[in-house]
């Protein structure tokens, strides 16, 4: 059973920074981590799910939502079954729950920023921006 789970959220200040990590388990030997995109989303209270950012399965593509470019890095080690979302000079309308997702289909050529382009989430982890 394919499972991801988040980590690293928590209570930051406006203008600092914050690590998330999402690691995944249960992936076959025919297709590991290292086949998928992943892609982080987040949510915040009465709205949809927003897309945040995406890495190719090889890691040398990114995607980043305008509403975070400049202010985020994602990355991912795929020795660890891990994908990674740094954010700085954060920002109270960054505070949502966020999520990392696997895509549907191994060895995409694109990243997505849909999500019903994924199959797999997280329990997602709560950011909490303060002003």
């Amino acid at each position: 059973q394919v499972q991801l789970v988040e980590s690293g959220g928590g209570l930051v200040e406006a203008g600092g920074s914050l690590r998330l990590a999402c690691t995944t388990s249960g992936l076959t030997s025919a297709r590991t981590f290292s086949h998928y995109n992943m892609g982080w989303f987040r949510q915040a209270p009465g709205k949809g799910r927003e897309f945040v950012s995406a890495i190719a399965w090889h890691g040398s593509s990114e995607d980043y939502a305008d509403s975070v470019q400049g202010r985020a890095t994602i990355s991912r080690d795929n020795s660890e079954n891990t994908v990674y979302l740094e954010m700085y000079a954060m920002k109270p309308e960054d505070t949502a729950v966020y999520y990392c997702a696997l895509d549907s289909f191994a060895l995409r050529a694109t990243t997505s920023s849909i999500p019903t382009d994924y199959t797999y989430w997280g329990q997602g982890t709560q950011v909490t921006v303060s002003s």
